[in-house]
């Protein structure tokens, strides 16, 4: 126990120094704050240059709401729970595989070094948002994880900042369905990773703007503003009760598993959920939602 503690604590410490080194240091381009910032300000640029719902004020409603949620979840959520959350389980799961004899390289197919770099790098991305799919839908269909995924969905005016508008359970929830694929191809070092972190961070901001754009034939490899609206739609048809265009990056799972959905142009179509108006507004209460909401009806 006590070394699940330990390694519980130096991830605080670690994650704490990293996040500072971020903060000063501009000599490595794989620095994630500032690429979330250069990202963020030129998807905004964009959306101001190009807007496709042209009455949508460039502060659009909660665009410092999702804001903060934008730095809180991509930095401080590392820091309060989940990285030293991850190592600890992770540590903990590669013991009790010890204790049958195994260990989390068992199950390794290949080693991604052995590979040449962008091979190794188009198979995590491909793997990583395919298995990003799939959890998407789970969130969606199980309805203890939809709970969690109404904070995303309460976005009523879509703009690049509601990309990381989401519940910190979230990342709990795909980290952990992710650990064992990515376990299975390899590793990767930091800098691997960055290349396809900061194209799904522009590729997620891009979905969520104010921006009428699909991409042409593209569209049908690449999610899309004019794709992704429809995924935020309050009202679907009754055969799509569950979601459609559960893409993140890539839109081709949705059009090879028949959960594509693009009725027609969809810039003015309602946006939330059923009841949404009932949904709590400010940050504390969705963090704390639905813990919150059942024991405010036991107050009732």
């Amino acid at each position: 126990m006590q070394k699940y503690l330990d390694i519980f604590k130096s991830s605080y410490s670690d994650y704490w120094n990293y996040l500072k080194y971020e903060l000063i240091d501009l000599n490595h381009w794989d620095n994630f704050f500032y690429g979330l910032v250069v990202i963020s300000i030129l998807v905004w640029i964009l959306e101001i240059a190009f807007p496709w719902r042209k009455n949508q004020a460039i502060f659009r409603k909660d665009f410092w709401l999702d804001t903060f949620y934008m730095f809180f979840n991509f930095f401080l959520l590392n820091l309060i729970v989940f990285i030293a959350l991850s190592n600890t389980v992770a540590e903990l799961f590669n013991d009790v595989l010890g204790i049958i004899g195994l260990s989390v390289s068992s199950f390794q197919l290949f080693d991604v070094d052995e590979l040449p770099k962008w091979l190794g790098l188009f198979i995590f991305f491909i793997v990583s948002d395919f298995v990003q799919w799939n959890t998407h839908r789970l969130l969606h269909r199980v309805p203890w994880l939809w709970n969690f995924h109404k904070v995303h969905h309460s976005v009523k005016e879509m703009g690049f900042a509601a990309h990381l508008r989401y519940h910190w359970m979230e990342p709990v929830v795909y980290k952990s369905i992710l650990y064992i694929p990515i376990a299975i191809i390899g590793g990767f070092d930091a800098q691997d990773v960055a290349i396809v972190y900061f194209f799904s961070i522009a590729i997620g901001h891009l979905n969520h703007a104010n921006l009428g754009w699909d991409y042409g034939v593209l569209k049908y490899f690449f999610n899309n503003p004019k794709m992704h609206i429809w995924h935020h739609a309050k009202e679907l048809p009754s055969h799509t009760k569950y979601g459609v265009n559960y893409g993140l990056t890539l839109s081709l799972w949705d059009y090879i598993f028949k959960t594509d959905y693009v009725p027609h142009n969809g810039r003015d179509i309602e946006l939330g959920f059923e009841d949404d108006d009932k949904f709590p507004k400010d940050f504390m209460r969705q963090t704390a939602y639905p813990a919150f909401q059942r024991k405010h009806k036991q107050k009732k």
